[in-house]
């Protein structure tokens, strides 16, 4: 039995294979997947582009805000700065800082908005300068005219000092002059003696007087002088100051007479032998007249020194010279 490999022309046909179309599904469903990814992936870039516009439009919108902010709170340090330094003026400025916290008012409440009107804002703080502006200026007005206050009354202080200097130098001098012008006074009231006389007295058993110059017959020294007119001294009584020296310079005091000291206004204290008062009379020559005797009634021979003193000043003096009896004496 033979076989070969050709197939017999007598032989039926043979039916094809169906066609595989998973390729063309899965080719279909990779396509429709990359589609998927691509717009996927187009969506996602666009939704980042969004947000990255989003994010730069409020980065925009709050850098925006925080300028305005910025200037608001600089308009605020000017105006603390003016009210702060100029505390004195707030009552005088007091209106136009009223309407200054008005707009600042509205600023604040604008700013506290989610969606505030930036350019509003920006408008109201331009508002707000404007008037700080005006602000500053009505100060600096009034701090010139503070100033000008400033330089009249450091003036009128100068002048004011210069004349409570000048009113004391003319008091001082009205002081001294009324010193100067009493001393003058005193030493101008002062009495003045003249026609001073000085007579040893020989009084006679029989009460008859005589003068003589014989030491041994002087009882008494009978001292007479005039004070003369004075229309500054007043009237009233004088009190005179004796002052009795004997021959040898020495004071005679004699303590049952009164004598005692008193003070002069160019030697200090003084002692003085008899004090006479006189009733003088201004204007009025008044004659002076009054014995002394020394203690024990005895004289010695010499040159007797008499000086008179009223008002602490020396008025006159005399001498009176005693010698010795002669053959007849």
């Amino acid at each position: 039995m033979s076989y070969t490999n050709y197939p017999s022309t007598g032989s039926a046909p043979q039916p094809e294979a169906p066609k595989d179309s998973r390729k063309l599904i899965y080719g279909i469903l990779i396509a429709a997947l990359l589609g998927t990814w691509g717009y996927i992936v187009y969506d996602k870039s666009k939704s980042t582009e969004t947000i990255t516009q989003l994010q730069t439009q409020y980065s925009n919108v709050d850098s925006a805000r925080n300028i305005v902010q910025q200037e608001y709170n600089e308009a605020l340090a000017r105006m603390d700065s003016l009210t702060g330094t100029n505390t004195q003026l707030q009552g005088q400025l007091g209106e136009r800082k009223a309407e200054i916290d008005k707009i600042k008012s509205q600023i604040k409440e604008e700013l506290a908005k989610k969606n505030s009107d930036l350019s509003k804002t920006r408008n109201m703080i331009g508002q707000l300068n404007g008037k700080i502006n005006d602000l500053l200026t009505q100060i600096e007005q009034l701090k010139a005219e503070n100033q000008q206050l400033t330089t009249t009354n450091q003036q009128i202080t100068t002048e004011r000092d210069t004349i409570s200097s000048q009113k004391k130098v003319v008091e001082q001098t009205l002081a001294t002059t009324q010193v100067e012008k009493a001393h003058v006074e005193d030493v101008a009231s002062t009495l003045h003696a003249s026609n001073i006389n000085i007579t040893g007295i020989d009084v006679k058993g029989s009460g008859k007087e005589k003068s003589t110059t014989t030491a041994k017959r002087v009882d008494v020294f009978r001292v007479s002088f005039d004070l003369d007119e004075n229309r500054i001294a007043p009237s009233g009584s004088k009190e005179l100051y004796v002052c009795v020296y004997s021959p040898d310079g020495k004071p005679i005091t004699i303590p049952s007479n009164g004598s005692g000291t008193f003070q002069t206004r160019d030697d200090g204290g003084k002692v003085f032998t008899n004090k006479v008062d006189i009733n003088y009379e201004q204007g009025k020559r008044t004659p002076v007249s009054f014995d002394w005797k020394p203690e024990g009634g005895k004289y010695q021979t010499g040159d007797y020194k008499i000086e008179i003193y009223q008002n602490g000043y020396k008025i006159g003096e005399g001498t009176k010279s005693l010698k010795k009896g002669g053959l007849f004496g």
